[in-house]
């Protein structure tokens, strides 16, 4: 029994009749995909009401130039441009190798934009290249022609819906339906068994429940089999293969052939037929389609149609600022096992997968062992126009032996912004170095149930960012060494050969090179036109052995220029300003002078691209810098942090952290850091324990591998009292920059109701925006859910930020604003040494910079020992360096019972199954 469309066919049709037999109905292409046409534009139409501004994307590739191929392509693009979709032609020259094909198909993969893929054929190319690594290239949820491996293997196990089905078998079907003859339970004929009609075809009708014969060259009496046929499909390459008196009458025939034969009475003396002979063969079908008109615009049109459900596909898992990412569900167990175990018994997700979730392209991260990928900085270029998401920082209270869980907190916020409130959410910290890996904060970067992983490789083995800046500083040492011997044993024109050696029977001056001749004002490019005296002056650096930056120092500035560079080139020309040494007519001399600030960026290239991992829950973490170079400066690199609130989206929160505590580290991350990226903070988060504020109110001290004192497992209200007074210090301290702050109280099992409610008190007293108690090393993201919350609406208050002293103020005044506003001293004295550098480097014109006071973060003052609010005290400054690459000054201050040197007793006792475990 016919539809109503096929009695339309019926009655539409054209009839001859001769010996009262009718003429087959002709299935016509043109009719049925305008058809098709029409209702593709409604889903565009549809699309973009629910999505303002989308649109299918499409993109063409093609290698050379042929007149066919260009005329199927322009056939392409004005469908496309009719149904709605953004269609792109990338045409690449004959000269076009294998390489440069996979490369571009590569980046349209990447494009989030582009829906659908086609790999123009044949590929027009004078090198050799690989069709079918070409067309498996073409990612299978973008290969809209359906010919990858994957498309066509979900293909024959008939996945029909979750892959793309060819065009041309596709409108074949298409056309088959228009008739009104049920596919299931006829007989079929394919007649060719190319991958892109006859076998695409065969699976087709086969998953459609048709009973599937297919013929090719080697077939015995086609006619015979022709003649079974209810359906027959023919797509053989062949002219007029099909004889008319084959068919069976009655039959649905389909032809895909396109041939040119001879024909005189054409004026390009050639027509176009196709594989069957048309006049004879439509006297005895019931219907078939006409060459051309028929099977050739329905190609076209299903091309689109597989564009169009591409791009349904992506809006159904993409959210406008919402990531998709699989998060794991947690079971937390008890008694808790340990970081070893709980980071080894959990599975993780593929990097490049949580890559991709997050919005990085394939081309803008690099494998970085199995579970690591290095993300390059030139991805804020394509974001630059995407808006920050919101900054919380997580910082602490002044620190005991035994650590406050501030890493711990910060991953355990992301996780529940992420997994658990469903909100982009990145953290960002700094790689652990071998002493905190094995030392007091043990094994795993955070703890228990809010850790990254896997535990060995981020704690244990470095992602280089420590290895390269040790490998800058030793080559700069180097060269200053060489400098001060050779400067002594050579003549100046020796001297100037080795700086500017002859390369091909000429001398040229590098740009480092350059830079200095201008520095010397000396307006010259050729090193043949230089005087004698100018020639010395070039060369002759005459440093002070005794004003010679020491490794240290070098180290420490360097990795402070990986933390505060923005770019590549914000990088290099930091490095080109770092003082290396003053000469013995007090000059300052640079990494430029001696020509080394090009090798220290190469060196320091890799070091620069932040490494994304992932938490126990699967939240995205960047990993970043190393504090081992031992810098007061002590922050996440500006970089990681940039990249992760592009990527959150306007919605997201990026969680980062400070070294070690709020009077410390949170002012250089603010009056430095924010100063150097033009971030600004939304949120502070300060972290605290009953234990350390026990300890803060007076209890007695602890060394970290032995056990507590009773004071700190038993109900303590008093002396607990007494150490919020140091808590409410620090809330104020973190106010005074204009941001709200949420307490977050890290608890431990011997911790009592009473104490909990204590502090949590205290800190809303002295102005908190909110205190919360945080469970997350023990539950998780869950255990943080609170603050996580608390955050949030804390984000929702207007910014009122601001800095805690203006740039253009003396140097002194900004270290008493320092010492003043934030450690609560009197005043600051500073040494003659102290007094006489400092003089020196505001007359070269640094007084404008930032102040870094590098002091004991053990407790407010200059004596570690001494965990009291300081009131009438005054710091003593004894020595000042200037990081002119870095940005600012640091000032060095004299510490007294400073327990540094004291080992630590190592965590590794007890975790000796870490190696076996990560097996």
């Amino acid at each position: 029994m016919f539809s109503v469309t096929a009695m339309r066919l019926r009655h539409g049709a054209p009839r001859c009749w001769e010996s009262q037999r009718a003429i087959a109905t002709v299935i016509s292409g043109n009719k049925t995909s305008q058809q098709v046409r029409e209702r593709l534009k409604k889903d565009v139409a549809e699309m973009k009401s629910h999505l303002p501004g989308f649109r299918p994307g499409l993109v063409v590739l093609q290698v050379g130039d042929r007149e066919d191929s260009n005329l199927y392509i322009s056939m392409k693009l004005k469908a496309a441009a009719d149904i709605g979709i953004d269609a792109n032609h990338i045409r690449l020259p004959k000269t076009a190798t294998e390489d440069e094909v996979l490369w571009n198909i590569e980046a349209v993969n990447d494009n989030p934009a582009v829906h659908g893929l086609i790999v123009q054929l044949p590929l027009d190319s004078i090198n050799q290249i690989d069709t079918e690594k070409v067309t498996n290239a073409v990612s299978p949820d973008k290969d809209v022609d359906g010919l990858s491996s994957i498309n066509a293997g979900k293909l024959a196990r008939g996945d029909l819906r979750s892959c793309f089905i060819p065009c041309t078998p596709n409108g074949c079907m298409e056309l088959i339906k228009q008739t009104g003859v049920s596919v299931s339970g006829k007989n079929v004929v394919v007649i060719g068994r190319s991958k892109i009609v006859g076998a695409p075809m065969h699976d087709l009708l086969l998953w459609n429940h048709a009973t599937v014969t297919s013929c090719h060259s080697k077939t015995l009496d086609l006619a015979a089999q022709v003649g079974r046929a209810d359906i027959l499909v023919v797509g053989a390459g062949k002219a007029e293969l099909v004889k008319g008196e084959w068919v069976k009458k009655g039959a649905v025939v389909i032809d895909c052939g396109i041939n040119h034969i001879p024909d005189s009475s054409k004026p390009a003396g050639k027509r176009v037929v196709g594989d069957i002979h048309y006049l004879s063969a439509k006297e005895r079908a019931g219907y078939i389609t006409p060459v051309p008109g028929g099977v050739g615009p329905m190609t076209v049109v299903m091309l689109m149609e597989n564009t169009v459900k591409s791009a349904k596909r992506f809006l159904q898992m993409y959210k406008p600022g919402k990531w998709n990412i699989s998060y794991r569900k947690l079971k937390p167990l008890k008694p808790q096992p340990s970081d070893v175990q709980i980071s080894c018994s959990y599975p993780r997700n593929p990097i490049g997968q949580l890559a991709k979730e997050v919005g990085l392209l394939s081309k803008e991260v690099e494998p970085y062992g199995r579970t690591r990928l290095k993300v390059r900085v030139e991805v804020l270029k394509r974001l630059d126009k995407q808006p920050n998401g919101k900054y919380v920082l997580v910082t602490g209270i002044t620190p005991t032996p035994l650590g406050e869980g501030q890493s711990t907190i910060t991953l355990g916020l992301a996780q529940a912004l992420g997994a658990h409130l469903n909100i982009n959410a990145f953290a960002s910290i700094q790689q652990p170095s071998p002493l905190s890996s094995f030392g007091i904060k043990g094994c795993a970067v955070g703890g228990g149930y809010s850790q990254i992983i896997p535990m060995e490789e981020v704690s244990l083995q470095p992602s280089g960012d420590n290895e390269a800046v040790s490998a800058a500083s030793s080559l700069l040492v180097d060269t200053i060494i060489a400098y001060c011997h050779y400067q002594t044993k050579y003549s100046d024109k020796v001297l100037f050969d080795l700086l500017v050696p002859f390369r091909d029977g000429h001398q040229y001056f590098s740009p480092s090179q350059l830079n200095r001749l201008q520095k010397l004002g000396i307006e010259k490019s050729d090193p043949l036109t230089l005087t004698e005296q100018e020639i010395r002056r070039f060369i002759r650096l005459d440093i002070n052995p005794d004003a010679r930056t020491d490794f240290a120092s070098l180290k420490n500035e360097i990795m402070a220029i990986l933390s505060l560079s923005s770019s590549a080139e914000d990088l290099q020309n930091r490095l080109a300003k770092v003082v290396v040494a003053i000469s013995r007519y007090e000059e300052l001399i640079t990494t430029e002078d001696l020509g080394v600030s090009g090798a220290l960026a190469l060196l320091l290239n890799n070091a620069l691209k932040p490494c994304l991992m992932q938490t126990l829950e699967g939240t995205p973490v960047f990993v970043h810098t190393s504090p081992s170079a031992d810098i007061a400066y002590g922050n996440v690199s500006v970089v990681a942090d940039k990249i992760a609130l592009k990527l959150v989206g306007p919605q997201g929160f990026v969680v980062t952290e400070t070294l070690h505590s709020a009077d410390a580290d949170m002012e250089k991350f603010f009056n430095i850091k924010c100063r150097s990226s033009g971030l600004q903070p939304d949120v502070v988060v300060l972290v605290a324990t009953v234990r350390a504020l026990k300890m803060h109110g007076g209890g007695p001290g602890i060394t970290a591998g032995f056990p507590l004192p009773k004071q700190y497992s038993e109900e303590n209200l008093k002396l607990l009292e007494k150490g919020c007074a140091h808590l409410k210090g620090q809330v104020e301290k973190a106010r005074t920059y204009g941001l709200p702050v949420v307490v977050a109280v890290n608890t431990f099992s011997s911790d009592t109701k009473a104490e909990l409610e204590l502090v949590c008190s205290q800190a809303r007293q002295a102005g908190a925006f909110d205190a919360v108690l945080c469970t997350n090393w023990s539950d998780g993201g869950a255990g943080a859910l609170a603050l996580a919350q608390a955050v949030q609406k804390a984000a929702e208050l207007p910014s009122q930020f601001h800095y805690l002293y203006e740039l253009e103020l003396p140097v002194i005044k900004k270290i008493q604003k320092v010492a003043q506003n934030i450690y609560g001293i009197k005043d600051v004295e500073l040494s003659p040494k102290a007094k006489e550098k400092l003089a020196f480097y505001m007359k070269q014109g640094f007084g404008d910079f930032p102040v870094c006071i590098m002091k004991t973060q053990s407790s407010l003052g200059n004596d570690s020992e001494k965990k009291i609010v300081p009131t009438d005290f005054t710091l003593p400054i004894i020595d000042v360096q200037v990081f002119v690459g870095a940005g600012f000054l640091s000032l060095l201050t004299l510490t007294t019972n400073d327990c540094s040197e004291e080992p630590t007793w190592p965590c590794f006792h007890g975790n000796n199954d870490l190696y076996s475990n990560s097996q």
